[in-house]
């Protein structure tokens, strides 16, 4: 395991928590909800700033990926790209570079974080427009082609409410999933979001909580 993995990782530091296991139980009901309609790109997104969408996406992408599904997370927030920090790895090449560049295209520059069957595909270089980019026509392609890599894709966006990047890339999804926080996310943030993913055609899974207070029976059950 790298060393500089993120300690917000706790799928990899602490498996066997209260934590990690309400991720697998995540993965449970997502398969349970793709099984007339396959969820091959599956976006996370959030109302605001700062309410941990990139912890679920990297955290959901692993115990997927400890299932024996070959997973890619991608980094399609073009502002605050945080990904490849959560894995101490490079961020300079990566999806921006599949854009403008057809080797990059025909060869996904991924890289390995340390978990058997996860791949990473950082941000790349932050262009000055990032929503033109997210709705051009090449990165259709670039979905396609990651799709074709993996079984399943997690579309790391910014928030909903900030910038209309989420919804472009909801559009291209099979499925939305929408991160609260809780004690910080406003009730009216999280309705407009769900308000603005509608308007889209979006096709919302469901919400994960974060920062819920634990229950302590819980904790004491699994031993940590």
């Amino acid at each position: 395991m790298k060393k500089n993995i993120s300690p917000d990782l706790v799928t990899i530091h602490h498996p066997r928590s209260p934590i990690a296991e309400a991720y697998r139980i995540l993965r449970t009901n997502l398969e349970f909800s793709s099984l007339d309609r396959p969820l091959r790109l599956l976006l996370v997104t959030s109302p605001g700033a700062e309410e941990g969408k990139s912890t679920v996406l990297a955290n959901l992408g692993v115990v997927i990926a400890q299932a024996g599904k070959k997973v890619i997370l991608a980094d399609c927030d073009l502002r605050r790209p945080s990904l490849h920090e959560l894995f101490g790895l490079p961020g300079n090449m990566g999806l921006t570079n599949m854009i403008v560049d057809e080797e990059a295209l025909k060869k996904p520059p991924l890289l390995e974080t340390g978990v058997e069957n996860l791949w990473l595909l950082p941000s790349g270089p932050l262009p000055p427009n990032p929503a033109e980019v997210l709705a051009s026509r090449r990165m259709g392609e670039v979905l396609k082609r990651l799709s074709s890599e993996a079984d399943m894709v997690l579309l790391d966006a910014p928030p909903v409410v900030s910038v209309t990047d989420a919804l472009i890339l909801a559009s291209k999804s099979d499925g939305v999933i929408l991160v609260i926080r809780a004690g910080r996310t406003r009730k009216e943030m999280a309705l407009r979001a769900k308000e603005l993913l509608e308007k889209v055609n979006a096709r919302i899974l469901g919400s994960v909580l974060t920062d819920a207070q634990l229950d302590m029976r819980l904790q004491r059950y699994y031993g940590s």
